[in-house]
């Protein structure tokens, strides 16, 4: 797992030292749910806060590092003796994307893109009640995408598939996790 965390953090490093052609500082919301196999888990709205910078013109490569914010809640209608809680993480997601844009191109005013790629998420704090060390310290998952481009604004939605568990805790398989990413911000042409 370390071996493909370094790979990652090689492949963004690298596109730090290229020259960048756009700069794109963004925050959004995002809303996580996980697969569990005891009990209901229903995705609350999170954040994120980061930067991405995008290589190429009618196709672009695009790494990104954001601070992110996961909530969700947690029920087991067949366990009584449990409590309902809510389940907060926080690390840092590390985006690879690999891009298209639609309609126009990294030099137009307005642009429709689609975007897809591997992502890895860094955890950094739990909430009460959970022991960080019952975690995996990184998880890693796919997305896709799509966004718009106009002047120096830009809006992106993308949806992720965790690969991996982020962990079994006691009795409650916390599973995979799936969410909804959504962020605005501006773009700065370098």
């Amino acid at each position: 797992m370390k071996k493909y965390l370094l790979i990652l953090l090689m492949v963004c490093g690298a596109g730090m030292y290229a020259q960048a052609q756009v700069l794109k500082p963004g925050v959004g919301v995002n809303f996580s749910d996980f697969t569990t196999n005891s009990g209901e888990a229903s995705g609350k709205a999170g954040w994120q806060l980061g930067a991405s910078m995008a290589f190429g013109n009618k196709f672009y490569f695009e790494p990104g590092l954001y601070y992110v914010g996961k909530s969700t809640d947690y029920s087991d209608p067949n366990n009584p003796s449990q409590d309902d809680f809510e389940a907060d993480f926080n690390g840092f997601r590390i985006p690879v994307a690999v891009g298209l844009n639609i309609l126009g191109n990294s030099e137009s005013t307005a642009v429709l893109r689609a975007f897809g790629g591997g992502s890895a998420f860094l955890l950094t704090s739990v909430g009460d009640g959970f022991d960080k060390d019952d975690f995996n310290s990184a998880s890693y998952g796919v997305f896709a995408g799509a966004g718009v481009d106009f002047s120096i604004l830009f809006v992106e939605v993308a949806y992720e598939w965790s690969v991996t568990d982020l962990s079994d805790v006691s009795t409650i398989d916390v599973g995979k996790s799936r969410g909804l990413f959504a962020t605005a911000g501006l773009r700065f042409r370098l």
